[in-house]
């Protein structure tokens, strides 16, 4: 799908049938163009990555629905061929090209770069060097950036930071970036080190409280970074790894995987309630400034009575849709 959108016909008819019917009763306010498509196997798309996010864009504009819908693209922390420390963040340079041109359409359009970040995979990797507690947004003592001195107590920030630099590095300073997906698995396989239930409520349950504190990272204290879950449903029919089937905050038939407590962390003066949304392409949508959103590329019905409950509590779940590969 990513290469016919290179043609301005084809991505008005997109927005005209998948977007506007749609606003402004469900608040969408950003479309993600393909996901991860910098590293993706299949290197011929990137060609088109670019045109299409311009297109998405000039579409919009057509239809005066650009002023609050942005148009960005998903990517992996692969991207990256450097990241540690945070100020040595550096994209891989057989991608800079196409990376220079990409990251000028957001710098032009105020739109952000979205970056699919995961610590679980570090501590995974190398479960002796990396402390738990600081991918789990666990008290620890942390590390400092040497260059910058700035101090760091979890890795997704770190990270996040990481991207900040790469992105400076191409002359684009000003470019916020959110984190478009992250999650921890609570069952993984047994060399899948960490996947367990009790570690992914402690990491997605701290999330939320930074969330609901309108953190920054490090380097922009004074900018909330936006934070997108990774996900609301398990994906019981997903190939892979057990961990690929198990990142939920609920099950296939919308019964609670684990709690998480966001009835404890929400208050009904700093959250609100927002429709569901989805899209082919992927359409984020973001709540009030002190909410997260929960991302999932599994499509369920929740209007069951307690869910409907727990929703109404909760008072600050966005259910979108992020498919994965969309193309």
């Amino acid at each position: 799908m990513l290469a016919s959108l290179i043609d301005p016909q084809q991505a008005l008819q997109w927005v005209s049938t998948r977007i506007q019917p749609y606003v402004p009763a469900t608040r969408i306010t950003g479309i993600s163009v393909g996901n991860e498509v910098f590293t993706d196997d299949d290197t011929a798309l990137l060609a088109y990555l670019v045109p299409a996010v311009v297109n998405i864009h000039g579409a919009l504009a057509q239809l005066g629905l650009d002023g609050y819908i942005k148009v960005s693209t998903s990517n992996s922390l692969a991207v990256l061929s450097e990241s540690f420390p945070p100020s040595a963040g550096t994209f891989n340079t057989e991608v800079s090209g196409v990376m220079s041109q990409f990251l000028h359409f957001l710098s032009s359009t105020e739109s952000p770069f979205w970056i699919n970040a995961y610590p679980y995979f570090a501590y995974k990797d190398k479960p002796d060097d990396v402390p738990l507690d600081y991918v789990l947004f666990k008290p620890n003592s942390g590390m400092d950036d040497p260059f910058t001195k700035l101090h760091y107590d979890n890795m997704l920030y770190a990270q996040v930071d990481a991207v900040i630099f790469a992105i400076a590095r191409m002359g684009f300073n000003g470019v916020e970036v959110r984190v478009s997906e992250t999650g921890w698995p609570s069952k993984g396989d047994s060399d899948e080190v960490g996947a367990t239930l009790e570690n992914a409520a402690a990491y997605n349950k701290n999330i939320l409280r930074r969330q609901m504190n309108n953190e920054g990272t490090p380097l922009r204290p004074n900018m909330r970074l936006e934070v997108y879950l990774f996900a609301l449903f398990n994906e019981d029919l997903k190939p892979g790894p057990t961990s690929e089937r198990n990142y939920g905050l609920f099950q296939p038939d919308c019964t609670m995987a684990y709690n998480v407590g966001l009835s404890a962390l929400s208050s009904p003066s700093s959250s609100t309630l927002s429709n569901p949304s989805s899209s082919t392409l992927s359409s984020p949508s973001s709540t009030s400034s002190a909410s997260i959103s929960l991302a999932s590329s599994a499509t369920k019905d929740a209007n069951t009575e307690s869910l409907a409950v727990y929703w109404m509590v909760v008072c600050l779940l966005t259910f979108q849709v992020l498919i994965r590969r969309a193309y």
